[in-house]
């Protein structure tokens, strides 16, 4: 990802843990935060003031400097931007974050740019990175701290979209609130996402005039989230020509016109000994950015099952996201005696019966479609061209 001549990249933790980030700031105004105590309530009150002289903070004053991927941050992961310095990397420009796993929230650890790249546009484009963290994780907010007296860092996350959350008067010292540098939580959250209803929705078959804004969704929806880019755009592509593809079953979601969701069905089948059961696999299952959140994977997922079921099938095999299909009446496979064609089973491989025993009467191998699998490098990168696609970056939720 490119900021005028810089390049924000992935900074590795094997080659970056422990580095000191030189976190300098000086300040001529803080928010002078005050508690009044009464019997029964709380007064708090935060009113922007001026120091009498600038005051300056940096990382020497403390025993605890700000440093990336801390021990206490475990799943920590971090980019910035690096230049070479007599044959050393040299760093500019860093946010680093970690999941705050039993809240489901996503914390800004550390973000810093140095003095001389401020105001281009650095910081805002960090912080873009975090924004596309939490929607790619489905985690329901961005918390980070600042200080009361840090004014120009809260000018700026306001500027992001975050709010006050709170704050903790003895954080750093027993004398913060003397001393005017309080911590500051503050957090940014997500569009809420207002349910849609069938009514809401046209489900229905793709049109031919259609296939380049279907392909459109499924990039938007994968990009960056298992892999930097995604091929699942080829896929989609490729499947119409595919003699597994089931258009009689697949549908796309519309709204307005504009089409926000897909699912594509194939045939398939399990083996079991020198039988064979013909069944469906679906993907991909997917939904514009915008939309996800919203319901209409489910309202896919309601409508072609009972397509499918019409049609005589008795069993969908998948793999898909374990958080996810469980909330749909999916199973893992080994409720059903079925593995993977070299005998395995994991979370993510999973089933669901259109009819009593539709498939646990059967069990067997699952025998997943080549066109999964034919989905070459080379021709996914000629065939993303042809899309206004966002920069690749690297996520912890990324699979490689």
């Amino acid at each position: 990802m490119k900021i005028g001549e810089y390049e924000i990249v992935h900074l590795p933790k094997a080659q970056w843990e422990g580095t000191i980030i030189p976190m300098r700031y000086t300040t001529e105004e803080y928010f002078d935060v005050s508690i009044d105590n009464t019997a029964n309530n709380y007064g708090i009150k935060m009113n922007l003031c001026k120091f009498d002289t600038p005051v300056t903070h940096y990382p020497e004053e403390y025993d605890f400097p700000d440093r990336l991927y801390q021990a206490h941050w475990e799943k920590a992961f971090a980019w910035g931007i690096v230049q070479d310095r007599d044959g050393k990397p040299e760093l500019l420009a860093c946010i680093e974050t970690c999941p705050e796993e039993w809240s489901n929230r996503l914390m800004v650890t550390e973000l810093w740019v140095h003095e001389n790249l401020r105001r281009q546009g650095i910081g805002h484009a960090l912080m873009a990175i975090a924004k596309e963290q939490v929607i790619l994780e489905h985690r329901r907010a961005i918390i980070l701290e600042t200080q009361s007296c840090n004014v120009g860092a809260i000018r700026f996350y306001r500027r992001e979209g975050f709010e006050l959350i709170g704050f903790d008067s003895c954080c750093y010292s027993n004398r913060d609130m003397e001393r005017k540098e309080v911590r500051l939580d503050l957090g940014y959250f997500p569009r809420k996402k207002q349910r849609v209803t069938r009514e809401d929705v046209t489900i229905r078959p793709e049109e031919k005039s259609e296939y380049h804004k279907t392909e459109e969704v499924a990039l938007r929806a994968f990009w960056n989230k298992y892999h930097l880019g995604c091929n699942e755009h080829l896929l989609v592509h490729k499947l119409r020509d595919s003699n597994v593809y089931l258009p009689q079953l697949s549908r796309v979601a519309v709204i307005d016109n504009e089409i926000v969701g897909v699912i594509c069905y194939t045939r398939t089948s399990l083996q079991n000994g020198d039988q064979t059961k013909e069944i469906l696999t679906f993907g991909p299952l997917c939904v514009a950015p915008e939309w996800q959140g919203c319901g209409i994977g489910g309202l896919l997922l309601e409508e072609t099952l009972e397509l499918a079921r019409e049609s005589g099938y008795e069993g969908v095999v998948i793999f898909g996201e374990p958080d996810y299909y469980p909330l749909h009446g999916f199973q893992t496979c080994d409720h059903f005696g079925i593995t993977t064609g070299d005998g395995k089973n994991f979370d993510a491989f999973m089933g669901i019966e259109i009819v009593e025993q539709g498939l646990s009467s059967f069990g067997g191998k699952f025998c997943e479609p080549d066109i999964f699998e034919d989905l070459p490098e080379e021709e996914n990168e000629e065939f993303t061209k042809q899309f206004d696609v966002p920069d690749k970056k690297q996520f912890p939720c990324q699979w490689d």
